[in-house]
């Protein structure tokens, strides 16, 4: 009995992790086929787009991020509306004369998702077809609402653009721009490259005006908003589309201690809406939609970091305690996950630099550790993301 109860835990550990990697290797081999590239909207088909920017105590930051957004250009109408909650005053009169409108907001606990539904609530109904919603530190690279213009041309309601690392200026933020890459590749190009719907992730994403509206009601407290709108456009059917080529820059975080911040948030958000669609995802199963049962996979997934981590300990424990899956199966689950996030990866990004930040994933551990312990933090509190003033644009990119 003292052999067979571990034995167990092991195998079932064992099952667990092999669906993990077989997840990820799927879609990761999936992602290295191109999806078809959109056919331009027809001449004079021009929605009228909303750019919606929250910006939560970043007045550094917005002042310079919301200036590129109004100088984006498009042939059609796009307003840009900064959501200001807990911004100076001397900020939103800035950004009023920089050309942006500006929605004051304010909140006992702030939420993204609150502040896009008071906006939406303030802005007129019938002035837009599009809302588009960045980050308060993203900018659209050119061209880029051009390309939202030919998705909904298409038929799409939902779209997520292709969100890249602004700024490489240090290792954790090296580390968290190839982290996005492989997001994008096995999350968004593996699954719409197969006919599924992509994920969505926050910013960079455009929704049908009016849609949105809908999606946002009762959206409550969660840190999670993106997450939120995934599984209700997915409960409804509506496909998302990715745009590969539709570049959005994000700045990427400089330190362990915004990983640790910024993942806690994440952690808390994934467990939070694993248990709360678990039950809704057996219903749509029955239904046969297979992107909201594809969602709730997702929502299993641990993180990879943790998974790299978890599977490299059970090598060596395997080596020393002979008890379960032989060390083969370990190591092969280990070369199995590491070759799908090397498959994953861009080439562009197989760099010096990079293997230099590699070295930090020890740190990047620990610190995923640590947001792991703090995860009811994220309840009580909005966590959001520092961001810097200025931030220096990648060069693939440029």
């Amino acid at each position: 009995m003292l052999v067979f109860l571990p034995t167990l835990i092991l195998y079932l550990l064992g099952t667990y992790l092999l669906f993990n990697v077989v997840y990820l290797l799927f879609f990761s081999v999936a992602g290295h086929r191109a999806i078809p590239a959109l056919p331009p909207a027809p001449a004079g088909v021009l929605r009228r787009m909303c750019v919606l920017m929250p910006a939560y105590r970043a007045d550094a930051v917005i002042t310079e991020t919301a200036p590129v957004a109004v100088a984006h250009q498009y042939a059609g109408q796009a307003d840009v509306h900064v959501i200001a909650d807990g911004l100076l005053p001397v900020t939103v009169q800035a950004l009023r004369q920089q050309g942006a409108g500006v929605v004051e907001v304010g909140f006992a606990k702030s939420t993204k998702g609150k502040a896009l539904l008071a906006a939406l609530n303030e802005l007129p109904a019938q002035a837009y077809d599009v809302a588009v919603i960045l980050d308060v530190d993203n900018e659209m690279a050119p061209g880029f609402l051009t390309q939202i213009n030919n998705a909904f041309a298409a038929g799409y309601r939902v779209v997520q653009g292709h969100r890249t690392a602004k700024n490489l200026d240090s290792p954790f933020a090296v580390l968290d721009a190839c982290n996005e890459e492989i997001n994008n590749h096995i999350f968004r190009q593996g699954h719409a490259s197969l006919g599924l719907s992509s994920a969505l992730i926050g910013s960079g994403m455009a929704f049908e005006y009016n849609y949105i509206h809908q999606l946002l009601q009762d959206i409550g407290d969660t840190p999670g908003e993106d997450k939120e709108l995934d599984f209700r456009a997915l409960k409804d059917k509506v496909k998302i589309a990715y745009l590969p080529e539709a570049y959005v820059y994000d700045e990427k975080i400089p330190n362990s201690r915004v990983f640790a911040n910024q993942r806690t948030r994440w952690l808390a958000t994934q467990k939070e809406f694993f248990i709360k669609y678990l039950g809704e995802g057996v219903r749509q199963l029955g239904k046969g939609n297979w992107d909201f049962v594809d969602k709730i996979l997702q929502s299993m997934l641990l993180p990879r970091i943790l998974l790299l981590g978890l599977l490299g300990l059970l090598v060596v424990l395997s080596l020393l305690w002979p008890v379960g899956p032989t060390p083969v199966f370990w190591l092969a689950l280990l070369a199995a996950a590491a070759s799908a996030l090397l498959l994953a990866l861009p080439a562009r990004l197989y760099t010096r630099q990079v293997g230099r930040a590699v070295l930090h994933l020890p740190v990047a551990l620990g610190a995923m550790l640590l947001a792991m312990l703090q995860i009811r933090k994220a309840k009580t509190s909005f966590m959001a993301t520092p961001h810097t003033a200025t931030a220096t644009r990648s060069p693939s990119h440029r």
